[in-house]
């Protein structure tokens, strides 16, 4: 079976998710992608998950983003270290690193620096806040992004002031513009046999991600919010709970009415209008509530949809991982993890129909890989064990055992 991205090689200096998971999902489109990791430690994500970790168990949080690669196990502030670097980035078509300006500028692997050494390259970067500017120094994460962008302030509860989503939202959107970027510098190359930049960071991606509110902020001066500015409710069922919204809908509360059989409230001058009934939405649960309180999830939603309204059970994440339409999206992938039965996680949610992601790789031990990519760069036996006697790659067991077979 052919794959998108058969023939292509990444070098991932990345942690943590926004370049991971970008380095990832070019593995799952094909590419050979080669991550580069420190010293003992490796990747941040793979200590973060304390519950696995302490059991001697490879972190959850590492198995979620690192399929499909090879680890390189480097210390890139030795000679050695940075000749081996050097040596994949001759090779490679793709650089994918997620350090702060002023660290890659230290190690001399700067865009500047390196562009016209290796011109077909595509340079991608991921960073929280930028490049240049009043925060480039900064180090980024996803709630940091959600803080400063407004992201935080958007909620739909009238009685919170700020919220911050436990999820990375922010890192995921980043790390998959990221992917978008090289693919599109990727197709440019191949008409002009030149390599570029491609840059994402966290703080544009929250405000980008928030696309609606900015244009109606900056033409208008007025505010938009999804969850309150129509009317909608989440309620509590005989077995469950379930969202209703009344977007998109003229009567949203006479819709509701009509599937619940209740009197229409719409007739109510304070609820005539679709701006009223947002702003009343009290109003309309006190009827709405006890009513739906009394049917079960399933024949809520029924009579929601007879009228055509927008709705939904509210699920776990464990209800959702087992739902049938999940299943049938067959969004979940099963990955091979050292040592351990493998696991079952979230694949590439995009749908290719001749050449489709896939898992090709277990999710791979720090430095597991070092010894196999030397050798395919070039590397004599007895220079990777050089190499290792002078801590240029990390000399566990597992390299050793390479090294001397």
């Amino acid at each position: 079976m052919s794959r998108a991205l058969d023939g292509v090689r990444v070098v991932e200096l990345c942690e943590i998710m926004q370049g991971p998971l970008a380095g990832q999902t070019l593995g799952d489109l094909g590419a050979d992608v080669v991550k580069v990791e420190r010293g003992e430690r490796g990747d941040a994500m793979r200590v973060l998950d304390r519950e696995a970790v302490g059991t001697g168990r490879m972190s959850s949080y590492f198995v979620a983003l690192n399929r499909n690669k090879r680890s390189v196990a480097l210390d890139l502030k030795t000679a050695g270290g940075m000749e081996i670097l050097h040596r994949l980035l001759a090779e490679a078509d793709v650089l994918v690193h997620n350090y702060r300006p002023h660290a890659i500028r230290r190690l001399g692997l700067s865009y500047e620096d390196i562009s016209a050494q290796y011109p077909r390259l595509v340079y991608a970067s991921a960073s929280g806040f930028g490049v240049t500017g009043p925060w480039a120094h900064k180090p980024g994460q996803d709630m940091l992004a959600q803080t400063v962008s407004g992201l935080a302030t958007a909620v739909g509860d009238p009685g919170l002031t700020s919220y911050l989503n436990p999820t990375a939202q922010v890192d995921y959107a980043s790390g998959m513009g990221l992917v978008q970027g090289v693919l599109a510098a990727l197709l440019e190359r191949e008409r002009t046999g030149r390599g570029q930049e491609v840059r994402v960071n966290l703080l544009d991606t929250a405000v980008a991600m928030q696309m609606l509110e900015a244009a109606a902020h900056s033409m208008y001066a007025h505010p938009l919010n999804w969850v309150t500015q129509w009317y909608g409710g989440t309620f509590a069922t005989a077995d469950g709970v379930v969202t209703v919204l009344g977007l998109f809908r003229d009567n949203a509360v006479r819709l509701i009415c009509d599937a619940l059989e209740v009197p229409d409230l719409s007739l109510r001058p304070e609820l005539a209008t679709s701006e009223l009934q947002a702003r009343n939405r009290d109003l309309v649960n006190e009827v709405v509530a006890p009513v739906v309180a009394r049917l079960s999830t399933e024949e809520a939603l029924r009579r929601f949809e007879r009228v055509d309204l927008l709705c939904a059970p509210q699920l776990t994440l464990a209800e959702v991982l087992r739902h049938p339409q999940l299943a049938a999206n067959e969004l979940l992938v099963e990955v091979d993890v050292p040592g351990q039965d493998p696991a079952r996680v979230v694949g590439y949610p995009v749908r290719l129909s001749r050449s489709p992601a896939e898992v090709r790789r277990a999710v791979p031990r720090v430095g597991e890989h070092t010894a196999e990519v030397l050798a395919e760069l070039g590397y004599p036996p007895e220079q990777i064990a050089e190499f290792a006697r002078q801590g240029a790659v990390r000399a566990d067991h597992v390299v050793q055992e390479e090294i001397h077979r």
